[in-house]
């Protein structure tokens, strides 16, 4: 341990951090009950753990995340994004939540967007759960490669899709901290002959951590769309990933509530199950679109498990037209028709 790591704890965040870091180098912001440190330097997993720990004993109650961004210059500063090729637009489907259904509502808007004749992709990136290859039945298949070097993505639906579910047994839990996930992310993202894409749909990890951050920083996001269900605990965190993404500069598409009501099919009784307008309440409030309602039904769950999406197996039902409204106002909102 160096002497600088034995040197007692000073109260103050800079000065914690000029312990392991240049200070002029380093970004601090709060989020809610988190603490985002933005590193301009390269990687040093060491420093970083130590000035988290210290940077936690100061700040009770807040959770720290180091996210380490290089800066590669020439004459002038060079973009470090992501180079995900032959994509013309990529949206975020994010969730401050598990368990509201956004990797549901991903896949039926990709498919949706793609009844609007255009070219569309999803690509799963909830790498701790992923459930596209299900929902769109490529489970326990692998992805292919011509080269050696690309993948290529698989085509379901009508649509281009990679997940690192194909590649990994549905018991196997990933336990990989977020600069490993991340480099899993990035790799399948622009390793994958995506071809020409008009719009690709990214099913986001539920949260606000390291992953979610890094990728909203890596990636060139034309927007995002945040999903919740009507009641108020799912949307405390939905407001948190909506103000992940605005401290980022990733502008919000808007809000979907999602199992928003209930029909009975045999007496026709809508019952508000998870509460009423609580999603387009809260959009409201921030000042962000609500772009719509899911209800909540049988049919759209049972498709989504049997890999079978309500838009692509029942077009003409009521629940697949709430998708192909709300992916109507998407495309308008990105200019695409």
């Amino acid at each position: 341990m160096s002497e600088r790591e034995n040197e007692p704890l000073e109260l103050d965040n800079i000065s914690l951090v000029k312990r392991y870091f240049h200070p002029e180098n380093v970004v601090i912001k709060e989020l809610g009950n988190r603490l985002i440190v933005t590193i301009h330097e390269p990687e040093n997993n060491k420093s970083a753990e130590n000035l988290k720990r210290d940077l936690e004993q100061i700040n009770p109650g807040k959770k720290v995340s180091i996210v380490f961004v290089q800066n590669h210059q020439d004459d002038a500063v060079q973009d470090d994004k992501w180079q995900i090729k032959g994509v013309k637009h990529i949206i975020a489907v994010a969730s401050g939540k598990g368990g509201v259904g956004k990797s549901t509502t991903a896949v039926n808007l990709a498919l949706a967007l793609s009844n609007l004749n255009l070219n569309v992709a999803i690509f799963d990136a909830d790498i701790y759960g992923p459930s596209i290859p299900m929902m769109l039945g490529y489970n326990k298949m692998p992805p292919s490669s011509y080269d050696g070097v690309t993948f290529q993505p698989f085509k379901e639906c009508g649509i281009e899709s990679m997940s690192i579910g194909s590649m990994i047994a549905d018991d196997t839990a990933l336990i990989w901290r977020g600069a490993k996930a991340c480099g899993a992310i990035e790799q399948l993202l622009t390793q994958t002959s995506w071809g020409n894409i008009d719009v690709m749909v990214i099913d986001m990890p539920p949260g606000t951590g390291d992953i979610q951050i890094t990728m909203s920083q890596k990636i060139n996001f034309s927007g995002a769309i945040i999903v919740s269900t009507p009641q108020d605990i799912a949307l405390i965190d939905a407001i948190k990933g909506i103000n992940l993404f605005n401290k980022i500069g990733v502008p919000v598409l808007g809000i979907i509530e999602n199992m928003s009501y209930y029909i009975c099919e045999k007496c026709g009784h809508r019952a508000d199950i998870f509460g009423h307008a609580g999603a387009e309440k809260t959009a409201k409030r921030l000042n962000v679109d609500f772009l719509g309602e899911i209800p909540l039904h049988y049919d759209i769950r049972a498709n989504s498990d049997a890999g079978t999406p309500i838009v692509q197996s029942e077009p003409d039902s009521p629940y697949a037209n709430a998708y192909e409204k709300i992916a109507e106002k998407i495309a308008a909102k990105l200019a695409l028709k």
